[in-house]
């Protein structure tokens, strides 16, 4: 099964956006599944659920972080090279979702909807939203780009 079909599984079965692209790349990370869904929940929704940057780009930039960010907090380089790839990863998640990074205006009218209460997961949901798709985006680039940059 791809990353993509992962991730869509996850978030159909009740994960949210950053918890599915997150919880799809465990065999990367190493984190086992209780920790991966409680380090990527508030990302969910746009920063629970703010509508601010899409979860599904959030879960990306997390499994980004676990297999190449820096932990010398001195090394302007390790920074800076973090940084350009977190921002290369968002590009193509922009160039690919329609020009925006945030929730809210790749949801439309249901990105006005930021009360904490999550939306219920009908059958409706899941026919007017971009979620499902946006998280496969998400991990559809991530695997590329981990394929193109292994993991030291």
């Amino acid at each position: 099964m791809s990353k993509r079909e992962l991730a869509m599984q996850h978030f159909k079965s009740g994960c949210n956006c950053a918890q599915a692209v997150f919880l799809a790349f465990t065999d990367y990370t190493g984190f086992d599944e209780k920790t991966a869904l409680r380090l990527s929940a508030p990302f969910g929704g746009g920063l629970g659920r703010q509508r601010e940057v899409c979860g599904a780009v959030s879960g990306m930039c997390l499994v980004a972080g676990a297999l190449y960010g820096y932990d010398n907090t001195e090394d302007k380089n390790a920074k800076a090279a973090h940084y350009g790839a977190v921002q290369a990863l968002c590009a193509l998640f922009r160039e690919r979702a329609g020009g925006s990074i945030i929730c809210r205006d790749l949801l439309g009218t249901e990105g006005q909807d930021t009360a904490s209460t999550p939306s219920d997961r009908t059958a409706a949901y899941y026919q007017k939203r971009p979620c499902a798709e946006l998280v496969g985006v998400a991990a559809d680039i991530l695997e590329a780009y981990i394929a193109e940059h292994p993991v030291k």
